[in-house]
């Protein structure tokens, strides 16, 4: 019995991807990207700063990481309130020692609580952008557009007013959009957001947002939380991509090896000097060079 050729005729039906969010193309087929200073592998470090209300809430879903005992669940509340009293300044020490400048993706009620943790972070030279408002704002299609809408913008507007600029960046919990989304972002003057984990290198939609790739693969929470693998494994495998990618970059062009790390995770004692070392490791690449996600996105648009 043959196919219904009806079975593969339907809208959007098109070379690569059948939709119209933004166009195909693979890594061979593309110019090479040139990084500053003939570069190879741009680290880009994002860090999730969350905070995780004590009782979640399950619409549209669960954020990964979120209470799971019954309530009160203060050893999941406080063990994910260590990265923000503990976690995220070893983080910040293990940077400053090193003049490395990260990306800090932070819920923007953390601008309320802890006022004084952003300060430090801009002091620092860091980047903050928009990662919702709180962990249980969670955006998918099943939910209302006004209730979308209304979570980024005041996410957007509460980080606008305690950094002094409108964060340039988002990423979404779980890296979960709806079908708006992105024309709500790009609505509301963000230039790139880290959700879609299609690529190793910056790319435009349709309606002019950037994807700059946060790979959930090898993020801490994936390898050494899901995975349960320590952190030496982790450092290991972040240097295993790291010279992978230095010896694609010699055939297709600058790459980019983006670092996902969760304070409440990586931020422990017995994990931090091992991600201490793989920086150092890293910093020892004279192929490889540190990045903000802004500053990344700007090199890559001049040549575009």
């Amino acid at each position: 019995m043959s196919l219904d050729p009806k079975y593969i005729e339907y809208p959007r039906r098109q070379y690569g991807y059948d939709h119209d969010i933004y166009p195909w193309s693979a890594m061979h087929q593309r110019p090479a990207i040139k990084w500053d200073n003939d570069k190879k592998v741009a680290i880009w470090i994002c860090v999730s700063l969350e905070y995780f209300p004590i009782i979640p809430n399950d619409a549209p879903f669960r954020a990964p990481g979120h209470m799971v005992t019954p309530y009160p669940d203060y050893r999941h509340y406080t063990s994910r309130e260590y990265g923000t009293r503990i976690g995220i300044y070893r983080l910040l020490d293990a940077f400053k020692q090193r003049g490395i400048r990260a990306s800090i993706a932070a819920n923007s009620i953390i601008a309320e609580k802890y006022p004084a943790l952003v300060e430090d972070i801009l002091a620092d030279g860091h980047e903050i952008i928009a990662h919702s408002t709180d962990m249980n704002a969670s955006i998918a299609s099943n939910m209302d557009e006004a209730q979308e809408r209304a979570i980024i913008e005041q996410s957007l507007e509460i980080l606008t007013k305690a950094i002094g600029e409108k964060p340039s960046g988002w990423l979404s919990i779980s890296r979960s959009q709806s079908w708006r989304t992105a024309d709500i972002l790009t609505e509301n003057g963000v230039k790139y957001c880290c959700d879609w984990v299609n690529d190793e290198l910056p790319y435009r939609f349709n309606n002019g947002l950037i994807n700059l790739p946060l790979n959930h693969e090898i993020s801490d929470r994936q390898i050494i939380s899901v995975q349960q693998q320590s952190a030496n494994n982790y450092a290991a495998s972040m240097m295993d991509a790291f010279h992978w990618l230095h010896g694609e970059a010699a055939q297709f062009g600058g790459r980019l090896l983006p670092l996902h790390i969760t304070p409440y995770i990586m931020g422990l004692p017995y994990r931090i000097g091992s991600f201490e070392n793989m920086l150092d490791n890293l910093l020892m690449q004279d192929s490889g060079f540190f990045t903000r996600g802004d500053d990344l996105v700007r090199i890559w648009e001049k040549q575009q």
